[in-house]
């Protein structure tokens, strides 16, 4: 089972929202990571079929969407980021209206409903109005329908966003074992849910992959830049705003920084294991980060220079991160 993305471009007007894209997929979960504005649910929403790329093909098993015609549907299941639910309907109502829009008949979409209620532990308010459920519930009412049909391909556009770090692990958990056989890409910037159940990470930004490497080698690219040091509290805001300190946190009188760098900041600092995070506000910091997805310039007319990121400690000098 392969998923190819060739060339795969959105453009509108003279800007990019996704470009020249190129990746190919198989079973597995893929970590799809990127700040806000990076192009990812844009990206997905092609993959899935509600947006027509403007160049480059999806080629499933070697055939493209448009020679599969519907019956590329069948092998895709897909929770957008905001996903629309009837209020008044339970959740077995709902579940059996969307495999009605599946295509699935009357007795395995009764037999799928029951077993992933249970499987997303619904089953006890299965015939509760969705209105009066939490966000956890209708985020776990979502992957089950996106379930419904068995599919080889399982999109999931920020799955986790706005739950609390219980529904967060409960949800992970409900990805690894709806993983098994299929390619999974799994949208966030939440990099601690990227980091537990990915198997290879996508890291995309303006629009474009800067990197596609297994979890176990993701971070290898960071060694020698991430540093540790600790410092007097009179010292703290010269280093930060010499460097990128992406975490600090208060040791008595004295501050332990995390640097991001190409050299030693100081003949003191200790190199640090970099960690996803690292890699994450490397790329993307704080003058990177952009709340809408707003498309990018045609990279074939812009300067591609690389630029360093620079990610200052606010005035309080409250911490970036938890203790490390």
């Amino acid at each position: 089972m392969e998923l190819q993305l060739q060339d795969l471009s959105r453009q509108y007007g003279t800007n990019y929202a996704v470009s020249h894209v190129n990746a190919t997929l198989v079973p597995g979960v893929y970590g799809l990571l990127g700040a806000n504005g990076a192009g990812k649910t844009t990206l997905m929403r092609m993959i899935s079929g509600v947006l027509k790329p403007t160049a480059g093909s999806i080629r499933f098993n070697g055939k493209t969407i448009g020679e599969l015609g519907e019956r590329y549907y069948t092998h895709l299941g897909y929770m957008p980021q905001d996903f629309g639910f009837y209020p008044d309907f339970t959740a077995r109502e709902f579940m059996l209206y969307m495999a009605a829009v599946k295509g699935l008949d009357k007795k395995r979409a009764e037999a799928r409903t029951e077993n992933l209620l249970q499987m997303v532990n619904l089953q006890d308010v299965a015939d509760k109005k969705i209105k009066s459920f939490s966000g956890g519930m209708k985020q776990r009412l979502g992957i089950a329908q996106a379930e419904l049909n068995s599919p080889a391909i399982l999109i999931l556009d920020e799955p986790t966003a706005g739950l609390d770090p219980k529904e967060r692990v409960r949800f992970r958990n409900l990805i690894s074992d709806f993983a098994k056989e299929k390619i999974v890409i799994l949208s966030t910037h939440i990099v601690s849910d990227v980091s537990y159940i990915a198997d290879i990470i996508l890291l995309m930004k303006n629009g474009s992959f800067l990197l596609q490497e297994p979890m176990a080698a993701v971070t290898d690219s960071m060694k020698g830049k991430v540093w540790e040091l600790l410092v007097d509290e009179r010292d703290a805001d010269r280093y930060s705003r010499k460097f990128s300190v992406v975490n600090l946190h208060h040791e008595g009188d004295r501050v332990r920084l995390r640097i991001l760098d190409e050299a030693r900041p100081a003949e003191e600092a200790e190199a640090a294991e970099p960690s996803l995070e690292d890699l994450f506000l490397y790329h993307f910091g704080e003058n990177d980060y952009d709340p809408h997805e707003n498309p990018q310039p045609d990279p074939s007319s812009t300067d591609r220079k690389k630029r360093k990121n620079h990610v200052p400690i606010n005035s309080s000098k409250k911490s970036r991160g938890g203790k490390r």
